[in-house]
């Protein structure tokens, strides 16, 4: 047994106390050199419009510089070890959303971290989704989807999906929509969505369960790609000529959204967590920051208490883990 003098636990305990005060100072001093802000798919996705509609504004209310930095692979996971190996200090904010952060430690035995390793300070953006397909394939909506996926399942041939990586949200969609309509469909993961819409716009994938912004609407527009439906119940003015999938008998209920938030370690010290949730509220709050936004048809969220968004965080958990559930979804 190890025994401590007075003496001893006096010193042991002044150097935890000084520790803990350094620490704060710390905090206080939050942020004293620019702060990088992690975005774990490649350039030119809808992540990365998000986070350059950002970080300019952030980086006035915070003092400092934010750098964006683009980090793709594995579904976004790559990204969420680089924030969990960094210090807990605020200085590496990950822009993630329920795929790297909620579906990718569901599907992908690789990835050894929790959901709950992260801390949301506020979401960024609610995105509409919509089942994007090459310009070619014999479908106008999603009824004749699934009957062509039928047809070409039987002949040894299933469609190919897109999607950003294994265990990412999009692989979770299209393995739900494949088992929704009974038909298998073969998976194609990307680094990011960029890539994948390159492809897809190639010919080389057939479909694409994606968000959707103004990019792909000029897409659509000039035939590049198809749009054959958007997952939100009803249709999306922007896109008012795409039918919801709730018009449709295939997958007539398959309605979702995604989203982005930005997160730190959840260990980061609360001051650092309050000083960036004031300032990421600020920036939300400015004209110019949403309205860009929302001319890439990503609309901004209204500011929300810190409260308010660890509770959304909590309940996306508890509804894509029974997702997950529900489609038998194994880690691979």
């Amino acid at each position: 047994m190890i025994c401590f003098t007075t003496s001893a636990r006096r010193w042991l305990s002044g150097l935890t106390a000084g520790l803990l005060w350094a620490g704060l100072a710390h905090a206080h001093n939050y942020p004293d050199r620019p702060v990088t802000l992690l975005v774990p798919f490649a350039a030119g996705g809808l992540s990365d419009v998000v986070a350059r509609n950002l970080n300019v504004s952030l980086a006035r209310h915070l003092g400092q510089p934010v750098v964006v930095e683009n980090l793709g692979g594995a579904g976004g996971a790559i990204a969420a070890q680089k924030v969990l190996n960094a210090p807990g200090d605020g200085q590496l904010i990950f822009q993630a959303g329920p795929g790297e952060l909620i579906t990718a430690p569901l599907a992908n035995a690789a990835v050894k971290y929790k959901s709950e390793a992260f801390r949301m300070i506020h979401m960024v953006g609610a995105v509409d989704m919509a089942i994007l397909a090459r310009k070619d394939l014999p479908a106008s909506n999603v009824d004749e989807l699934a009957a062509y996926a039928a047809q070409a399942a039987k002949a040894g041939k299933p469609l190919t999906y897109a999607s950003v990586g294994v265990g990412s949200f999009y692989h979770l969609l299209g393995e739900h929509m494949a088992r929704t309509i009974g038909v298998p469909l073969m998976h194609v993961p990307y680094k990011g969505g960029a890539p994948a819409i390159q492809d897809l716009v190639g010919g080389v994938v057939d479909i694409f369960i994606a968000p959707f912004g103004k990019p792909d609407i000029e897409r659509m527009r000039t035939g590049q790609v198809k749009m054959l439906a958007v997952l939100s119940p009803t249709r999306v003015e922007s896109v008012g000529s795409v039918p919801s999938v709730n018009e449709s008998k295939a997958l007539r209920g398959f309605n979702f959204t995604t989203w982005a938030g930005l997160f730190v370690k959840k260990d980061t010290p609360e001051p650092i967590v309050q000083a960036l949730h004031k300032a990421i509220t600020q920036t939300l709050a400015e004209p110019a920051v949403r309205a860009n936004l929302e001319a890439a048809n990503l609309p901004a969220p209204k500011p929300v208490s810190l409260l308010q968004s660890e509770q959304t965080y909590r309940q996306a958990i508890e509804q894509f883990r029974g997702i997950a559930t529900s489609i038998g979804l194994q880690r691979q």
